[in-house]
Formats: structure tokens, C-alpha cells, sequence
């Protein structure tokens, strides 16, 4: 199994930045791939980013050139680094795993973008 604890989320004006960080309880090594889904208020949820074992990455569409993920084996951490904010990305972010064919998520972190 693996427990999944994130941090970082917050309350920001629209054009600043947050870091997201994601703390798994085993060795990430082994999970693959790992990343952030986000939920905002009546819709559904939605990949952010996702990262490999081997660091290829992939990025929804309405966040490419703002938000960076990235991944520390020895910290056994994903980042979520979070750039030129809009409100629009207002929501409940989720760290994602997966790990032995089981999907494993986190308790979530809200970020609140003001306009």
C-alpha cells in the first residue's frame, strides 16, 4: 500500500506561484507514474500533470508553460510547481500513484487563485 500526504496548497492572487509537494510512505521508485489530478466546485476531475519512473512527463493542455512536475527518489516527493496563476485553476489538487496495477490518492489540497 502506499499512504500519499500533500502540502503546499494555499490562497494566491492570480499571476502568482505555488509549489505543491507530494510525500509518499515507500520508496518511489517502484511507483509508476505518479502525478496531480485537480477537482474544481461541480466538475469533474482532472490530470494536471504526470511524471514516469524515468522522468518523461505529460501535462494537460490549460497548464503547459506554467506548471512544472517533478520527482526526488531520495525525498520520495512529486513537486508541483505552479506558475502565472489563473482563477480558473481554483480547485482541489490530488497526488495520484500508481502502484501494482492499484490506483493510490492523496487527502487533497485546495488552491484558491483570486482574481
Amino acid at each position: 500500500q502506499v499512504q500519499l500526504v500533500e502540502s503546499g496548497g494555499g490562497l494566491v492572487q492570480a499571476g502568482g506561484s505555488l509549489r505543491l509537494s507530494c510525500t509518499a510512505s515507500r520508496s518511489i521508485f517502484s511507483i509508476n507514474p505518479m502525478g496531480w489530478y485537480r477537482q474544481a466546485p461541480g466538475k469533474q476531475r482532472e490530470l494536471v500533470a504526470i511524471i514516469t519512473r524515468d522522468g518523461s512527463t505529460n501535462y494537460a493542455d490549460s497548464v503547459k508553460g506554467r506548471f512544472t512536475i517533478s520527482r526526488d527518489n531520495a525525498k520520495n516527493t512529486v513537486n508541483l510547481e505552479m506558475n502565472s496563476l489563473k482563477p480558473e485553476d481554483t480547485g482541489v489538487y490530488y497526488c495520484y500513484a500508481s502502484y501494482i496495477y492499484r490506483a493510490y490518492w492523496g487527502q487533497g489540497t485546495q488552491v484558491t487563485v483570486s482574481s
